[in-house]
């Protein structure tokens, strides 16, 4: 660490300090540490400061706007950075997507996944997703109902640049633990219907939990846990600035 900058030093202690959490709230549960993934949320953090968080051992970005994660994957482009793109997206900035993101974490419709696979064939391409399930309920969040998510997965067959990975889920924005829980359970609980209903699909990923809930959400089966600010600090503009439809204020800390 003694190469680092001062930046990348704190950085990579809150990386630390991060997976030190994890791996707690892994052997809460039984779980092994490894059976979790830690994705950084990088929205907001300027590529500099981004080149001081690889050399602290970052390798994976998660950005809530195509726009900022196409600037800054280009601007980075000499690193071997991998891109999710995990924030809403229009249909019109699919080609952006199709053109330099690894992952995609908020398919949530059939015209957004045609839109994909086709731009995916021009660039000859493939694209990890994840089904994005609204499992809090909240009119102002993306994401499918619960109950259609299976039949969707079903539907995303004949898109074969698109390799369905998991599911993915914004818990409700409270401190009442139970409530946030009751969202990942949920998530859970549509993972065991697709499993059933559409075996062929492969949704053993769950993507859930951010800064403010990734321990709880580790401890209800999370395959992935989106971490931006316990790893950067706080980001200067309101949380619907990040998550358009998000509507209300947060309780508790962001990704």
């Amino acid at each position: 660490m003694s190469d680092l900058s001062a930046d990348g030093a704190l950085i990579a202690a809150n990386i630390e300090t991060v997976k030190q959490r994890m791996a707690a709230a892994c052997g809460r549960v039984g779980r092994a540490p490894e059976s979790v993934t830690l994705l950084p949320v990088t929205k907001t953090v300027p590529a500099e400061r981004l080149r001081a968080a690889y050399a602290a051992g970052l390798r994976s970005c998660g950005e809530n706007k195509v726009q900022e994660a196409k600037e800054k994957s280009e601007a980075l482009a000499d690193l071997p950075l991998s891109w999710s793109v995990i924030g809403h997206l229009q249909t019109n900035k699919a080609k952006y997507v199709a053109r330099f993101a690894d992952a995609f974490q908020a398919l949530d419709s059939l015209r957004l996944a045609e839109a994909l696979d086709r731009r995916l064939e021009i660039e000859g391409r493939t694209l990890d997703v994840f089904i994005q399930v609204n499992t809090s309920g909240e009119e102002s969040k993306f994401g499918l109902e619960p109950s259609v998510a299976a039949d969707f997965a079903r539907a995303l067959a004949p898109f074969e640049r698109l390799k369905v990975r998991g599911l993915m889920t914004l818990a409700i924005f409270s401190a009442d633990e139970m409530a946030v829980r009751a969202c990942f359970r949920r998530l859970r609980a549509v993972q065991a219907e697709i499993r059933e209903s559409a075996p062929g699909v492969c949704v053993d990923g769950l993507s859930m939990g951010m800064s403010g809930d990734f321990e709880w959400a580790i401890e209800e089966g999370a395959t992935l846990v989106r971490v931006g600010q316990a790893i950067f600090g706080p980001r200067p503009l309101p949380d619907d600035h990040y998550w358009p439809g998000l509507g209300g204020k947060r309780e508790k800390e962001t990704p």
